[in-house]
């Protein structure tokens, strides 16, 4: 039988995927919507947003059915319930944000297979109580919606000179059309992650030096 870990609050559970250990920009979770899909803004929120219920609402299902599910089938089980609330997701979407849905597309099934959301269920929801596996679930979407955003918003603002198609620099603006084309993913990554490590970097130093 698997031991459960009583130790972590809720809270440290949830910060820590907020920053410390933030799927994109720590672990490079979840690379295919992280490029894909961050065209815009909004296309980033949606997919946060739909990567939230997914992640929470199987964190739950997996904590609960924690000592349920036997050892030789759990992965398997896993995605079951993953691609359960995936489909709901992909359904929701096509009903009430049909604009939305059409611009995600195969991306939405694509969820199943995304590697954070398997993860956090082998490494965290199986083994802890439902409360800490929700905080859990919550502080990855969280990390991860940030992410997303942050990509999004620095592609949009470049490519198309807005923000969720709002116009920043009016009609004389001459946008950098390849940040909203595949490559521009790459770079606006690249630069966030280089952004991200250069900070942790100076708040230890910072840090080490305070305490020295």
């Amino acid at each position: 039988m698997i031991e459960e870990t009583n130790n972590p609050t809720s809270a440290d559970e949830f910060l820590k995927g907020i920053w410390r250990e933030n799927p994109v920009f720590v672990a490079v979770l979840g690379m295919c919507p992280a490029l894909a899909v961050t065209n815009s803004a909004i296309n980033s929120l949606a997919m946060g947003l739909a990567t939230t219920f997914v992640l929470v609402s199987s964190s739950v299902l997996v904590s609960l059915f924690r000592k349920v599910i036997p050892k030789q089938v759990r992965i398997t089980a896993y995605i079951i319930i993953i691609a359960t609330f995936v489909t709901a997701i992909d359904f929701l979407l096509a009903a009430f944000f049909p604009v939305i849905h059409k611009e995600l597309g195969a991306f939405i099934a694509l969820i199943v297979v995304n590697c954070l959301i398997l993860g956090r269920q082998e490494a965290f929801a199986s083994k802890n109580k439902v409360g800490l596996a929700v905080a859990d679930a919550l502080g990855m979407s969280v990390g991860f919606t940030f992410a997303l955003l942050c990509i999004g918003i620095i592609r949009e603002i470049l490519g198309n000179g807005s923000l969720f198609n709002i116009s920043l620099f009016g009609p004389n603006f001459e946008p950098w059309v390849i940040m909203i084309l595949p490559p521009g993913g790459f770079f606006a990554l690249g630069f966030l992650l280089l952004f991200f490590n250069w900070y942790t970097e100076w708040r230890k130093k910072k840090n080490e030096t305070r305490d020295a």
